[in-house]
């Protein structure tokens, strides 16, 4: 297996692997290979933190990482990065496949400077890999989603110390 950038000749099959993933997702909306597009016409979007994992030329997993800035209590934006959608292939599932790219995007957002990265996902899974509530660092939801379904991972030890802030989903 092979973590590496997606590539625009890869697009087509991101978006039928993360359509035919989330259809067998505890938290889905349908609507996920959509906002990957959505999320790659942005400004926010990175090329190198949109990750594809392959396996003998097919694509058996996919990652984004995109900028998403935090209104602090201090009146500012702060960058973070949004951690959103990660899509494993059924067949792929639990063998250790959503952890190499989830812990592949975390390393290489490090190496790029970035300090914390920020989710909304399943408590149970997210947590392995250190990410806690946001509510706990000071950040809450405009959209009010629940508080255990936020999560905030620190690339840098104590980055959001003393930080107070609102994230904005929408």
């Amino acid at each position: 297996m092979v973590i590496r950038q997606e590539t625009q000749k890869d697009f087509g099959q991101i978006y039928d692997l993360v359509k035919v993933a989330f259809q067998t997702a505890q938290v889905s909306n349908g609507k996920e290979q959509d906002f990957v597009y959505e999320l790659r016409s942005k400004k926010s979007y990175i090329p190198e933190l949109a990750l594809v994992s392959e396996d003998e030329g097919k694509l058996t997993g996919h990652i984004m990482f995109t900028r998403m800035d935090i209104s602090g209590e201090d009146g500012k934006n702060h960058e973070f990065l949004l951690l959103a959608p990660v899509s494993v292939v059924l067949e792929k599932r639990n063998q250790g496949l959503g952890s190499a790219l989830i812990k592949e995007g975390m390393k290489r957002a490090e190496k790029m400077g970035f300090k914390a990265v920020i989710l909304v996902g399943n408590p149970d899974y997210y947590h392995r890999f250190g990410y806690k509530s946001a509510i706990s660092f000071g950040i809450k939801n405009k959209q009010n989603i629940p508080d255990k379904n936020v999560m905030v991972y620190e690339l840098v030890p104590d980055s959001l110390k003393g930080f107070q802030g609102m994230a904005d989903f929408s």
